[in-house]
This record gives structure tokens, C-alpha cells and sequence, in this order.
């Protein structure tokens, strides 16, 4: 009988609610500020986190989560019984944490070897719950029954069209990170710019600018609806940080414009906020396949 695990880490955005209700363990990253290490999760909230940059001078960095923890996590799998075992990454592009799940994995071969837990490590080409919803969904569906290679392969395909539409409400965090100038961060808040980001297969680009806080849900909107056949049938989350009033304002205009709900709103963690500061809002949505040549079926 098979023993199905999921695994991730805490990149993902998970609520522990749901990673607790469809049995998916997230593991957190470290984070440092201000001289000391602090793990994802276990030694604070996001609002905590959020307002710990604020009260820095420093930029928050991100460490990997190494081989050998990845390693022993798959042998506890092995140990428990476990027959396989799915691991979704973050971003291979942005961080080595995919990389060292893959050696890993090497390292568990070697170390165990005529071990029966079959490991899928999945890139996920992307950050935050766009690769966490659609991870619980796949969790979900297994846990009800589903064949486990469709359900990964559902899941392979969603993340081929996720998409993510961001604004970040202020500059500083960016300056300090070194993403924008000190002049333009200076000037772009006195002036009041805000960009509108991209963050499409683990690339970010600056699509627009908008003058004033007041501008930026409708510019955000305009360049989703640009990206998607019809908004009508588009699903779409949207995630803040710590501003309520923004994150609500975000969901009333989109439910306006595009006819319906978002399917979840949540919290940016900490891996994402440490580079785009406690005061930014993203609307994530399914737009269309980036590797459509992956899903060609062939020919008889």
C-alpha cells in the first residue's frame, strides 16, 4: 500500500492550517538581520518579521537550506515507511536550495542504498503560494484518491501558467537590498512612484510606474487583464503584507473588474517580503502555458 509524503519549504506560504489539514511538511529558511539567525516560522510571524525591517537599518538575507538537511528529512521518510515522497523547491533560478535537494538526493542513494522511497524533487520556477496553493491542491487531491503521477503532473502544468502581478508601496526595502539606486529610491518616494512588477518563471521586471498609492490597484488590474484571454474565467489569489487597507482595496477592485472572488487571499512570508519591503500587494494568476512544446501530446 502505498505511503505518500509532500514536502516543501516555507518560501511556499503555506498556512499551517492547510499544510496540517493535507499532511504537507514545510521547512523553514533561515533568515538573518541585524547579526542574528532567525528560522522561518519557528522564531517569528510575518508581522513580526514585518515590522523588525522596518525597525533595521539592515537587509535581511536569505540562507539555502543545505543538503545535508534535506538529506536526513529524506531518510526519516525512508525510515517511517514512506513509498514516495514529492518535494516541491522554490525557484531554482533564485536560490540553491533546489540544487542541494537534488545532491541530496544523491547523497540519500548513497547512503541508503536499496532504499524504496521513490523521490520526485520539482522545480518550482516560482515563489510565495503560487507554487503553495497549488502544491496543497495536488496534496488534496491525493489525499482523496487521486493517481499521484496525474496529480503531479496537474500540478507541473498549473505552475506553467502562474503568473504574479506585484507593487511594492515603498522603496526603501528595495534601496537597501541594492535592487534600485539610493537616488531613485529617494526620489521615487518623494514623488510617490510605484512599480508595477512582473514575476514571471522566476523573473521580475518593472512593467510600470504609477504616481501615488491610489493608482496602483488599477494599474495592477489593467496589466493582469492584458496578460489572460478573459479575466472572467481567470483564477487569481491576492497576497499583502501588513496592510490590510491595501490588500482589501486590491480584492474589491478585483472582484469588480474580473466578476469574482479570488480563490485565497494570504500573507507574503518571509523569504518574499525581505526583498520587497512590509508594504507591497500582488494579485496571482493562471495566464497561458510558457512551455507549451511540454504539454504537445504525440502523435500516434
Amino acid at each position: 500500500m502505498s505511503k505518500i509524503g509532500f514536502l516543501t519549504d516555507s518560501c511556499s506560504d503555506i498556512p499551517q492550517e492547510l499544510a496540517d489539514k493535507y499532511g504537507i511538511e514545510v521547512v523553514g529558511f533561515p533568515i538573518n538581520l541585524d547579526g542574528k539567525e532567525y528560522i522561518e516560522r519557528r522564531d517569528m510571524t510575518n508581522n513580526e518579521f514585518y515590522e523588525m525591517m522596518r525597525n533595521s537599518d539592515a537587509v535581511p538575507t536569505t540562507a539555502a537550506i543545505t543538503q545535508l538537511q534535506w538529506c536526513e528529512i529524506y531518510q526519516r521518510y525512508e525510515a517511517e515507511g514512506y513509498t514516495d515522497l514529492v518535494h516541491l523547491v522554490m525557484n531554482g533560478g533564485g536560490s540553491s536550495t533546489y540544487n542541494n535537494a537534488l545532491k541530496a538526493l544523491e547523497m540519500f542513494d548513497e547512503e541508503c542504498p536499496g532504499h524504496t522511497l521513490r523521490v520526485r524533487v520539482l522545480d518550482s520556477h516560482t515563489y510565495s503560494m503560487p507554487y503553495g496553493w497549488y502544491f496543497c491542491e495536488c496534496a488534496r487531491k491525493v489525499r482523496n484518491g487521486g493517481e499521484l503521477n496525474a496529480c503531479v503532473d496537474e500540478l507541473l502544468r498549473k505552475l506553467d501558467c502562474v503568473e504574479i502581478c506585484l507593487a511594492a508601496y515603498s522603496l526603501r526595502q528595495m534601496k537597501k537590498s541594492g535592487r534600485v539606486s539610493a537616488a531613485a529610491a529617494v526620489v521615487g518616494d518623494l514623488l510617490g512612484i510605484r512599480p508595477i512588477i512582473s514575476l514571471n518563471d522566476g523573473v521580475s521586471k518593472v512593467e510600470s510606474k504609477v504616481r501615488g498609492d491610489a493608482a496602483v490597484p488599477a494599474a495592477m488590474v489593467k496589466w493582469v487583464q492584458g496578460r489572460v484571454d478573459s479575466v472572467k474565467d481567470m483564477p487569481y489569489m491576492v497576497a499583502y503584507t501588513s496592510s490590510t487597507a491595501k490588500r482589501d482595496e486590491l480584492v474589491k477592485l478585483c472582484r469588480k473588474t474580473f466578476g469574482h472572488p479570488p480563490m485565497f487571499v494570504f500573507q507574503l512570508g518571509g523569504v518574499v517580503s525581505a526583498n520587497t519591503g512590509p508594504d507591497a500587494v500582488a494579485i496571482v494568476f493562471e495566464g497561458h502555458p510558457r512551455h507549451l512544446e511540454a504539454y504537445t501530446p504525440s502523435l500516434p
